[in-house]
């Protein structure tokens, strides 16, 4: 399947605004699909299109697949998988015990952000956005976005948003070399 210009500038975007995030903090590791993950060995395999590994449940991932279910997914909506997307994956995703679920839809007729979290249920909830447009993830500590960056004809420059999420003291302190 060949996904379009529009779902592939979004993953790209949030594959380096969440990467580097990931790796300024040493959180974990973000992988982007074609990589897959399985429940459960003998389950079927998932590809989407970023999963987040939080650095304690490293231990999951082999070189050809992640075995248990990942802290976070990001999917980008296609036209052939809306329905996918939204009901089979979400359900999936929260049997799995995936903690939080993203789904994003670029489509030009149809922009929007949606967010999932696990609550102590072991049940989705709806991820609340703010007033300002903002969303606070659960699993990355510290980490959040504005919805509309998402869904903009124009994404922002990753480095940028980086920068607004975390603070350029921040990023300066945080890559500073010891002792130095």
């Amino acid at each position: 399947m060949t996904e379009s210009h529009e779902h592939q500038r979004v993953v790209a975007f949030l594959l380096q605004l969440v990467g580097l995030y990931v790796r300024l903090f040493r959180l974990g590791e973000l992988l982007s699909a074609p990589f897959a993950m399985r429940v459960t060995p003998e389950s079927p395999a998932r590809e989407p299109d970023l999963v987040f590994v939080a650095r304690e449940h490293l231990a999951r991932l082999t070189n050809e697949f992640l075995i248990g279910p990942a802290d976070l997914i990001v999917e980008v909506v296609s036209d052939d998988s809306v329905y996918c997307d939204r009901v089979d994956k979400l359900g999936e995703y929260e049997l799995a015990g995936v903690r939080e679920y993203w789904i994003v839809d670029p489509r030009p007729d149809k922009p929007r952000a949606g967010f999932w979290v696990l609550d102590k249920t072991r049940c989705y909830q709806s991820g609340a956005v703010g007033k300002d447009g903002i969303y606070h993830s659960t699993i990355l500590p510290g980490f959040w976005l504005r919805v509309e960056w998402l869904i903009a004809e124009a994404l922002p420059d990753p480095l940028v948003a980086l920068a607004q999420v975390v603070g350029p003291e921040k990023i300066m302190e945080t890559i500073r070399p010891q002792g130095g």
